[in-house]
Parts: structure tokens; C-alpha cells; sequence
């Protein structure tokens, strides 16, 4: 960048203005290098880590590197006791196949089916004990508009016949999420996976399952979902699953005189726990510093197929890498904090820069912070989140949540200013997917604090081996890096803090319809 483009940003934006000075500023964007990004990415994202799941030695790992680069930029410990560490505690439950149990009670007959054996449970932890309950079956494609077809599934199982690809089967019938929430006591997946894939399959049955533990853990009864195959189904239910699989229109039907029972059983428990990293740089503004702007990622990704988080081999490769998932996001982070570490003087607000773990699982390790926050959520005036930051349009990131507080407006203005950065934030293209609520930033917005989630969308390599350091496209996250720079210093300097829109914050943070 010129010293041309740094004095006229100085000029243009008001919270700048009189703040650091230019020279300072320059020093810190040219501090952003392509080169620095992939190779951090390259760190975080080799083989040796194998895809930092939730627990793990490589995770642990991961989360040393990042404190050791917060204390090297001079960042001061965020976390407990004085350590750049907020450690949450994560339950570990072994399920005893030999006596979970799926009891099926139908006309001809009841039978017994074992979990590992004959039931596989495509999520886990494992749900709590259901009693038996009726069943409505429901055939044909899903529809989004009337997911359950007028049907009452409350306290019943749904049944969906389900088919298997190569990579396994998809569960996206919208009548699963509607029938959920709908107050369902579980559903029943028909699947015809073949006996390779079935086998691969149980396999995962006899590592623990793992949910965040403590205060947090779920307290209140949860529904089933598990999987059953054509041959088990046609016997125990009565039905042909080969010939409702090819029906063209949706159906739903009582399945009379049937009803499902589920009974896990589990080994001793014990327990872990998972870290967050956390650093600081403090503000210059005597009153200002007492807010704080916040820089989220999350360090974590899905590990191998032993990790129990849908990591899937292909060829002689087991290990989900999560370059783009989320070890990009991760490095904007760094890059971030040392970019802003350089300022002269700091900005008035202070810094908080935060990777967290456990997102895959379910966005843990920022649940855990939200609920449990070593810096007062209060006094946090903004999130500025990053998941996916470094694949797809070269001069474009969409950047979700713009339309909810006066961020977006900022940001756009930022953008403008900026053109040299080539960077174009545009609107949520998938709100159909629900991407607000599937990343850290969500847990910020929930407890009231404006937020903006940068991402570059999903792609092909998605949660697979493939997503790999070399697709990685450090120049253009460069330049989302300086953007989040900018847009964070205004944030920083400016006299108010960012404000929501009424209707969202009623929506969001109220629940309460607008």
C-alpha cells in the first residue's frame, strides 16, 4: 500500500482520524504477506496435526502455538488464571453395544436389535433412554414448505427411507430437523448401505463419545437418531424399503400396531477437557479500553476416521487436514493480533483475539466462553468472526450478519475506502443453510453482541481429506485479513459503539418474534 492510499484513509474515516499515526498503520498492513498466511496454514494444517479434533494431543498443540505467538506479539493473557488458556470440560461415554438395544414391537412380533450389530447411530453421544413410541412413516422426497406433510409427530418416531452414495448417506429430508423440533421422540434411518460401508460404520460405535461437559452438558431428554438396513427393516416393520425408495411423491402413514424403544447402556464415564486461547491487547483510551472488539476462529477440524467427527479416508488418505476449515480462519486471527500489535499508539477500545476448539463438536469451546466469559460480555461492543476465509471468489467474501447492526454499514463504508484491497463483502448467498447459527460468532449474538462472520462458503474439499494447505489462496485472504484490520481499528477508535437493528436484536437475542 502507498503512503498515499494510508493518509487518505486517515482523512476518510472519522474513528481513524488523530489515532495512529501513518506510518505506524503502513508498517502494520504490510506486516499482512500472502507468504505468512500459507505458511502458518501450512503449520497448522499438516499431516503431523491430523486434523486437530476435539480432544486431542494435536489440538493441545495447536492451542500452544497460538498462545505462543499472543505472547510474542505481547498480548497479555486472556484466559484462567492468569494463562492465555480457558480450559471446558468434555465428558467421554463408551456405549456397551452388547446392551443398547432398539426393540421394534410390531403385529407379526417383537424384535430385538443391537446397537454395533444391527443399529448404528449416525450422531453421537449417544440420546437418552425412549420408550416405546408409535411410528409415522414417511416416503418420497422431502418437501421445505410442509416438511411434515401436516402430519403430528409429537412423542412419535419418524421413519425415512434413506439412500446410500459413496460417501454414505445424506440426511438432509427436512422433515428430520422439522420433526425434531416439533417435539419427536426420535428418528428411525432405513438405509441400504452396503456391507463394506455398514461395517466401516459400526466400526465407530466402539470409540467414546464425547459432549461438552459441566454446567453445559445437556440436562433434558434427547431424541434418538439411529439406522437400521432394508433386510432389518422389511423383517421387524413389514415393509419393502427397495420399492418406497423409488416413490416420486411425499407420504406419510401411521405404521399400525408398531412402536420403537430405544435403551443405550453405557461403560463408566470419565472425563477431559479442551482449551480455548486467549489474548489481549489493551486499549489506549482510559475509559474506551474497558470495551473490547473481539477476533474469532476456530482452531479445530474433524481429525481422522478414529476421531468420531465424519472424517472420511479416501485412497491411502485418512486425515481431514481443515485448511480451509478452519485453519484459515485461525491464521486471520494471528495475523490480525499482529498486525494491530504494531500500532502507535493502540487503538482506544481493546483487542480480545480468540481461537477456540470444539466447533466441529458443536461450537463448544465458544459456548463454554459465552456462558463462562473471562471478559465481561458487556463490555464486548463487537465479533468479528472468521470460518472459511481462504478458497473461492478471488476478489469477494460474503460476510453474514451485515444486515443485523449498524456493523454492516460500517463495513461496506470501510470496503469503499479501501479499493486498493480488491475486496468486495457481499450478503449472505445461502440463508437457506442457516450459516448465522452454525459458527462461534452465534453464541456472541445470542448473549448481545453485534457480530460479522466472514466466509467464503463451502466447497468440494468440505470436510474431507482434500481440503488441504496447497488450494489455499493466501494472496486473497491477504487482503480479507486487511479488511478486517480496517474495519476493526474504526470499530476500536469510534466514539460509539456498534449498534443493532431492533428487529434482529428482538429476534436473536430476545427470541422473541419482531
Amino acid at each position: 500500500m502507498s503512503r498515499t492510499h494510508v493518509i487518505l484513509a486517515l482523512i476518510v474515516l472519522p474513528g481513524v482520524l488523530g489515532a495512529q499515526s501513518a506510518t505506524s498503520l503502513q508498517q502494520a498492513i504490510n506486516s499482512i504477506k500472502p507468504a505468512d498466511i500459507q505458511r502458518r496454514i501450512g503449520i497448522l494444517a499438516d499431516d503431523s496435526m491430523l486434523g486437530r479434533a476435539t480432544p486431542s494431543p494435536q489440538l493441545e498443540q495447536t492451542a500452544a502455538y497460538v498462545a505462543s505467538e499472543f505472547r510474542r506479539f505481547g498480548l497479555r493473557p486472556g484466559g484462567d488464571s492468569g494463562t492465555y488458556f480457558q480450559r471446558y470440560p468434555i465428558a467421554l461415554r463408551q456405549l456397551d453395544t452388547s446392551r443398547s438395544t432398539l426393540t421394534i414391537a410390531a403385529p407379526a412380533g417383537t424384535t430385538t436389535l443391537h446397537l454395533g450389530v444391527d443399529v448404528y447411530l449416525p450422531f453421537r453421544p449417544s440420546p437418552t433412554a425412549i420408550a416405546a413410541a408409535p411410528v409415522l412413516l414417511f416416503t418420497g422426497p422431502g418437501d421445505t414448505l410442509a416438511p411434515l406433510a401436516g402430519a403430528d409427530v409429537k412423542g412419535a418416531w419418524i421413519a425415512i427411507i434413506a439412500a446410500a452414495e459413496a460417501a454414505g448417506v445424506t440426511l438432509n429430508d427436512p422433515a428430520i430437523p422439522a420433526a425434531l423440533r416439533a417435539g419427536a421422540a426420535g428418528v428411525l434411518v432405513i438405509s441400504n448401505r452396503p456391507d463394506a460401508q455398514w461395517q466401516n460404520r459400526l466400526q465407530r460405535l466402539r470409540t467414546p463419545a464425547v459432549s461438552l461437559g459441566g454446567e453445559a452438558e445437556e440436562a433434558t431428554p434427547q431424541p434418538a437418531l439411529v439406522e437400521i438396513r432394508d433386510a432389518t427393516a422389511a423383517r421387524a416393520l413389514g415393509i419393502d424399503p427397495a420399492r418406497l425408495r423409488g416413490q416420486t411423491t411425499r407420504g406419510v402413514r401411521r405404521l399400525e400396531g408398531v412402536t420403537l424403544a430405544y435403551a443405550p447402556a453405557y461403560a463408566a464415564g470419565r472425563s477431559t477437557s479442551a482449551p480455548n486461547t486467549i489474548g489481549i491487547l489493551e486499549g489506549s483510551d482510559p475509559q474506551l479500553k474497558r470495551q473490547y472488539v473481539f477476533f474469532t476462529g476456530h482452531m479445530d477440524h474433524i481429525g481422522t476416521p478414529g476421531a468420531g467427527e465424519g472424517c472420511q479416508p479416501r485412497g491411502a488418505d485418512s486425515i481431514c487436514n481443515g485448511a480451509d476449515d478452519d485453519a484459515s480462519g485461525t491464521v486471520a486471527v494471528l495475523e490480525a493480533a499482529r498486525a494491530f500489535s504494531q500500532l502507535e499508539p493502540r487503538p482506544k477500545r481493546s483487542l480480545v483475539f480468540m481461537t477456540v476448539s470444539g466447533e466441529e463438536r458443536g461450537l463448544w469451546g465458544s459456548t463454554w466462553f459465552s456462558e463462562h466469559p473471562t471478559i465481561p460480555l458487556a463490555d464486548a461492543v463487537a465479533d468479528l468472526n472468521t470460518d472459511m476465509v481462504g478458497r473461492n471468489w478471488k476478489d469477494t467474501i460474503v460476510v453474514i450478519g451485515k444486515e443485523h447492526s449498524d456493523l454492516g454499514a460500517t463495513l461496506n463504508r470501510v470496503a469503499r475506502t479501501h479499493p486498493e484491497l480488491r475486496m468486495q463483502p457481499i450478503d449472505d448467498l445461502w440463508p437457506q443453510e442457516s450459516f448465522y447459527t452454525r459458527s462461534d460468532h452465534y453464541n456472541f449474538a445470542r448473549k448481545g453482541v453485534p457480530i460479522l462472520f466472514f466466509f467464503n462458503g463451502t466447497h468440494a474439499d468440505y470436510h474431507q481429506v482434500s481440503d488441504s494447505p496447497d488450494k489455499i489462496d493466501g494472496e486473497k485472504e491477504s487482503r480479507i485479513v486487511k479488511l478486517i484490520f480496517y474495519l476493526g481499528l474504526e470499530v476500536a477508535n469510534a466514539p460509539q459503539r456498534p449498534q443493532w437493528n431492533p428487529d434482529s436484536y428482538k429476534r436473536i437475542v430476545q427470541r422473541t418474534a419482531p
